[in-house]
């Protein structure tokens, strides 16, 4: 965060009163405090211009757990089924 934040030229001051924080709370996110609150986090990559990051935690592909219990819920064993199945 705070390299981005750096490579766009933007003082800590600027920042924090863009993303409506205090300094002390940016620092907080910048040094990766995880008691800072996600709004926080949304507000720094709105400001940094970098708010498809946020999109892209929620995808479905990028859900391992959810597709790890996807996986495991398949059946063990298929059959294959009659010809009158196949129906086309």
């Amino acid at each position: 965060m705070a390299l981005a934040r750096r490579r766009r030229k933007l003082p800590q001051r600027l920042m924090a009163e863009r993303m409506i924080v205090s300094v002390q709370t940016l620092q907080r996110l910048e040094a990766g405090d995880p008691t800072v609150g996600l709004a926080v986090l949304a507000s720094a990559l709105h400001v940094l211009g970098m708010t498809q990051r946020l999109a892209e935690l929620v995808t479905p592909d990028s859900d391992r757990a959810g597709i790890s219990e996807d996986l495991s819920r398949l059946p063990q064993k298929t059959h294959a089924g009659s010809d009158d199945d196949l129906d086309f």
